[in-house]
C-alpha cells in the first residue's frame, strides 16, 4: 500500500503527531516520553515565540493505515538573517525502520522548503538549534536528559540512505561528579582569590532581570559558533518563564568581575529523570510525583545547558584559569547538592579548547547527535 502523507497546522489538531513518537519508541527501554503538553505549548504559534520568526510545516506518514513517521519543515528567518545561506531546517525526524517511509517525509520536507526558495535542508532541529538540535548516532542504551533528543539505532541509516550527509556533530559529555582534579581546584583557588571576583548564584525568582544578563553573556561568548542564532527578546521571556518551573539555584551562578557579570553557567536538574514513568502525561497524581521528586527526594541527574565567558575576558591573561575554575564550581555545587551525574552539552565536535576543558574534569563523550543537510533538488 501507498504511503500517506498528511499535514498538521501548528497548534492545531496535532494527536497523530505526539502519538507517532509512541508508535516509534513504546518497546525501546531507554527512551523517556517527553510530557505531551510541553511538545504541544512547542509546536503552539500562540505560545512558542519561535513562530515569530519562523514558518512551519507538520508531517505524519501512514503505510497499511498505521502511524509510521513524522516531520517537520521550517524556516527560522533568524537564522537566514545571521547567516544567509539559504538554508530551510527539517525536525521531528522519527520513523519505523523503513527506506521508503523515510524518503517521503524527507522528500515532503524538502518540497515544502523548495517552494519557499530554499536551496539547502539542513536538520533535524526541533525547531532550533536553540531547542533540540540533532539526530542520535551514538548513545542509544541510555536515556536521554532533560531537552536532548533521543532516536532509533536504525535512523541515522535512513538518513543517510535518503541522500543527507552529516555535516556537524556534537558531543554530549557524561561527567560523574566528583571533586576537581588538581589543576582544576588551583585554577579556582586563583579566581577566588581576586578579589574583584564574585561567583553569584542567579536568582530564580528574578529571573526575568537576570535572563538578560544570561543571554547577552551567551550571545557574546557563543556569536562565533557555527549555527549561532542569538534569541529574541521575546524567546529570551520564555525561557525565564520556564527555567523558573525547575531551577535549582544551587545549580546555576554568575561569575561577577567588579560588579559586572563576565561569566555565567546555568545547569538544571534533568526532570527526564523524575518523569521517566509519567508515559507523557500530567494529571493530579503524575504532578504530585513530580513535586516530590523535585523537591522532597531531590534528583541525582542534571545538565549543563549553558555555560559562557564574554569574549574580552577569555582573552585575557589575568583571568585565564577563569573557564577551568567554571567546570571546578560547578563540580564543588554538585557534590553540595546531592548530585550524582550531569550531561554536560552539546558542544561542536571541532571546539577542541572546550572538549580539552571538558576531559581534563574527566568526563566523557558518551552520547552524539548528528546534523544533517542536503542540497535541495529544484
Amino acid at each position: 500500500m501507498s504511503i500517506e502523507i498528511t499535514e498538521h497546522e501548528p497548534g492545531g489538531d496535532l494527536d497523530d503527531f505526539v502519538q507517532v513518537a509512541y508508535e516509534i519508541y513504546r518497546t525501546d527501554p531507554a527512551w523517556v516520553a517527553p510530557l505531551q503538553m510541553e511538545v504541544r505549548e512547542r509546536l503552539s504559534p500562540s505560545k512558542n515565540p519561535f513562530f515569530e520568526h519562523a514558518e512551519c510545516a507538520l508531517f505524519t506518514a501512514r503505510k497499511d493505515g498505521n502511524l509510521v513517521g513524522r516531520i517537520s519543515a521550517q524556516i527560522d528567518h533568524e537564522h537566514l538573517r545571521a547567516h544567509g545561506d539559504n538554508a530551510g531546517f527539517f525536525g521531528f525526524f522519527d520513523t519505523i525502520d523503513d527506506q521508503e517511509v523515510a524518503d517521503a517525509l524527507l522528500a515532503t520536507a524538502e518540497e515544502w522548503l523548495a517552494s519557499r526558495g530554499m536551496s539547502v535542508m539542513r536538520g533535524p532541529f526541533s525547531l532550533s538549534i536553540n531547542e533540540e538540535p540533532g539526530l542520535l548516532v551514538e548513545g542509544f542504551d541510555s536515556p536521554p536528559v532533560l531537552m536532548c533528543p533521543h532516536h532509533r539505532s536504525y535512523q541515522g541509516a535512513l538518513a543517510e540512505g535518503a541522500g543527507l550527509a552529516k555535516v556537524q556533530d556534537l558531543f554530549g559529555w557524561m561527567y560523574k561528579v566528583e571533586p576537581p582534579p588538581p589543576r582544576a581546584e588551583k585554577a579556582w583557588q586563583t579566581i577566588n582569590s581576586m578579589p574583584e571576583v564574585r561567583f553569584r548564584p542567579i536568582r530564580p525568582r528574578a529571573l526575568k532581570r537576570e535572563i538578560g544578563e544570561i543571554l547577552d553573556i551567551f550571545n557574546d561568548a557563543w556569536q562565533d559558533n557555527w549555527g549561532f542564532v542569538p534569541s529574541t527578546d521575546a524567546e529570551a521571556r520564555k525561557m525565564a518563564k520556564d527555567l523558573a518551573l525547575i531551577m535549582d539555584k544551587r545549580l546555576s551562578f554568575f561569575v561577577e568581575v567588579d560588579g559586572q557579570a563576565v561569566a555565567m553557567c546555568v545547569c538544571l536538574p534533568n526532570l527526564n529523570e523524575a518523569i521517566r514513568d509519567f508515559d507523557g502525561k500530567l494529571n493530579p497524581v503524575t504532578i504530585s510525583k513530580l513535586l516530590w521528586r523535585l523537591k522532597a527526594r531531590g534528583l541525582k541527574s542534571a545538565r549543563l545547558m549553558l555555560l559562557g565567558i564574554r569574549k574580552n575576558f577569555r582573552g585575557s591573561r589575568r583571568y585565564a584559569p577563569l573557564s577551568t575554575a567554571l567546570y571546578a564550581e560547578i563540580a564543588r555545587r554538585g557534590i553540595k547538592a546531592g548530585y550524582e551525574w550531569a550531561e554536560l552539552g552539546w558542544t561542536l565536535e571541532d571546539n577542541r579548547l572546550i572538549s580539552a576543558g571538558i576531559k581534563a574534569m574527566r568526563a566523557h563523550v558518551y552520547k552524539v547527535y548528528r546534523l544533517y543537510e542536503k542540497a535541495i533538488s529544484v
